[in-house]
């Protein structure tokens, strides 16, 4: 096993850690531990609320989560001679749940999906699904099922969610300014057009005094992908990957979290993915100058493992960008056409006993496929979602006598 530069215990909250991690970016969150080029190092992970979701049977606990205090994040690591400019190269070389020999944490033969409140964060289809509901979902191996959605089973392609490198002062100032001004476009939005800093909840790892209060401050929310990479949320980003991460900071300070058992193409529940408490292999070197050689300067860019379940078969369906609530043509809007495909998969399902949540849930967990079919014929972008038949414990597939509809229950609710 690598060495273990970052270690977690699983039943204690991130805060309370004996080198505790950071939930805001700020460049001057101190490094956690420090690796060379060419070190093979393990990190252990956190689930992303520090441990405020239980396997039970209520969503209460996703209703009222606390989101100021997320993600949770393991680091940061400094990378000795990292400097400004040059490309941090991580390969994954393994990832995991919590071994099951650490009590009955989030990861330790279990996970969680959730679809958030409207009121508190909502998610990709929260004006049609604006309550907060939950399902468990129990690994077996390679695969995992749920009590609370019955009738299907899939392999998962386990990735970290949310990695990323440390942002220069100057880049956060950016960060900040547009947010803001973002939001000062509709400051009342329910659920808000983005986060900006908060005091409140904030871990600024090992930082203290006046330090800690301007990251608490100025700190980044680690809800969104930026330029130094962070929430991706891309099922790809598994083992085998090999990512360029631009540095913006001396050492790079390299932090993440977030592990996902599985996911489908754009997490579409917020808490779309089955997440899980785990642990990640890594690989690191160094391009030095790599940011100008390769003109690698706002996003990181990354070549996908060669990991991922051999689903051969799909169901495919396609939107438009169509508001069909009052009939509404919106211009070439891709969001809006996926939005629509996955409506129309939801719509599918529910003519087999699934209830709307249940397809939710499944669409955010399950390894669909998400294509942008077409961006150049005015007025409507076309987007699809493959969704793979052999996930069902029945042949969902039109023909025959039809659907059959079965009483297949329903995910944790609210009280």
């Amino acid at each position: 096993m690598p060495d273990v530069v970052f270690s977690i215990d699983q039943s204690t909250p991130m805060a309370q850690q004996r080198v505790p991690g950071h939930n805001r970016w700020h460049p001057d969150v101190p490094p956690a531990a420090t690796v060379k080029p060419g070190d093979v190092f393990r990190v252990e992970c956190k689930e992303w609320t520090d441990g405020q979701i239980g396997n039970n049977d209520s969503a209460n606990d996703v209703r009222d989560v606390d989101l100021s205090r997320c993600h949770m994040l393991s680091g940061p690591i400094a990378v000795e001679g990292a400097e400004p400019g040059d490309l941090l190269v991580i390969d994954i070389l393994d990832l995991g749940p919590v071994p099951q020999t650490q009590g009955p944490n989030c990861g330790e033969g279990w996970g969680y999906s959730g679809i958030f409140a409207k009121v508190n964060g909502g998610g990709f289809l929260t004006d049609y699904f604006p309550d907060a509901y939950k399902a468990i979902w129990d690994f077996q191996g390679q695969q995992c099922t749920s009590r609370h959605v019955p009738g299907v089973r899939y392999t998962g392609i386990t990735h970290p969610g949310l990695f990323g490198t440390a942002p220069s002062a100057d880049l956060l100032d950016r960060w900040n300014r547009r947010e803001r001004a973002l939001i000062a476009t509709d400051p009342d939005r329910v659920p808000p057009l983005a986060l900006p800093p908060l005091v409140d909840g904030t871990l600024a790892g090992t930082a203290s005094g006046d330090i800690a209060d301007a990251i608490a401050r100025d700190g980044a929310r680690t809800v969104p992908a930026r330029e130094n990479g962070g929430n991706h949320d891309i099922k790809n980003f598994t083992r085998g990957s090999r990512i360029f991460y631009p540095v913006f900071v001396d050492d790079a300070r390299f932090s993440g979290g977030d592990l996902h058992f599985s996911q489908g193409d754009g997490e579409i529940n917020f808490c779309g993915a089955i997440e899980m408490g785990g642990y990640i292999d890594f690989h690191v070197d160094l391009i030095k100058g790599g940011m100008e050689t390769y003109g690698i300067h706002n996003n990181p860019v990354f070549m996908p493992g060669r990991v991922a379940p051999l689903y051969s078969e799909f169901l495919t369906f396609i939107g438009v960008s169509v508001d069909h609530r009052d009939d509404t043509n919106l211009y070439m809007d891709a969001t809006q056409a996926y939005r629509n495909a996955c409506l129309n998969a939801i719509e599918y399902l529910k003519k087999w006993g699934y209830t709307g949540e249940q397809a939710y849930l499944i669409l955010g967990t399950s390894p669909i496929e998400g294509r942008i079919g077409g961006v150049v014929d005015i007025p409507n972008a076309c987007c699809s979602v493959f969704l793979p038949t052999e996930i069902f414990d029945f042949d969902i597939r039109p023909g025959g006598d039809g659907p059959v509809r079965a009483d297949r229950g329903q995910v944790a609710v609210t009280s």
